[in-house]
């Protein structure tokens, strides 16, 4: 029997590369979502319809998810990937960071998130899994604006789930540690990364982006009445 369509979103590169990977390991046809078309097409993915696609905009994420449920099918899953991890300070942390982070990591995980519902909730099954931090539960140093954007997800994940649980369809949090990943490299305040990199050792390392797909992929896959509403993981070795 074929398995279903699931959207992925940010899958150029660490969690969102690896999920694709797997996922499409289990068989699954995917639609791939990014702004680096090379990167999603390295990939060498089976039956995956990438496209690039700025994710902060609502038409473009739409458009992309009607073409793929008309080649593949109904979309059974959706994984909210993109984002972005901005540090900075408050006090002089460029304000269009703060933009960059509230459109990506908040808006354009509605936007994705309503190009599939309505079709779930119509058919009365599904899964949306929306990758937060374990920022989204806790503060950190010079993460004030990030923070805010991932309690957000926290928040609206755990308001979704309630709002569509009589209609059979799951929403689950996924909220990771520090991770091996792109994410802060795109901070511009060379210190804090600095010290980023040094609080990461001092934790014996961050977490391989596999472990996180693998934890994706286990939520996805218990049965339809089970939702496992949170999974939080991080390096042993991390205190915070």
């Amino acid at each position: 029997m074929a398995k279903p369509l699931i959207v992925i979103t940010g899958a150029s590169s660490g969690i969102g590369a690896a999920t694709a990977r797997l996922l499409s390991d289990r068989g699954h046809p995917l639609l791939l979502l990014a702004r680096r078309l090379d990167k999603l097409e390295e990939l060498g993915l089976p039956d995956a319809l990438c496209r690039k696609v700025d994710v902060t905009d609502r038409a473009a994420v739409q458009a992309a998810v009607r073409e793929a449920e008309e080649r593949f099918g109904p979309a059974d899953a959706l994984v909210n990937n993109a984002g972005a991890m901005l540090l900075g300070r408050i006090a002089d942390q460029p304000e269009d960071e703060w933009d960059r982070m509230i459109d990506l990591n908040i808006k354009a995980v509605l936007y994705a998130t309503r190009a599939v519902l309505p079709g779930m909730l119509g058919r009365g099954s599904g899964t949306v899994i929306n990758v937060s931090s374990i920022a989204g539960r806790k503060t950190f140093p010079n993460h004030t604006a990030y923070v805010g954007t991932k309690f957000a997800v926290h928040a609206m994940s755990e308001n979704l789930r309630e709002e569509v649980a009589a209609s059979g369809v799951r929403v689950v949090t996924i909220a990771p540690g520090a991770v091996e990943t792109e994410l802060l490299s795109h901070t511009s305040d060379e210190q804090i990364k600095t010290d980023y990199e040094a609080w990461k050792k001092s934790a014996g390392g961050a977490l391989d982006p596999q472990v996180v797909a693998e934890a994706i992929a286990y939520a996805y896959q218990q049965p339809p009445n089970v939702t496992i509403r949170e999974i939080v993981l991080a390096a042993t070795g991390q205190e915070a």
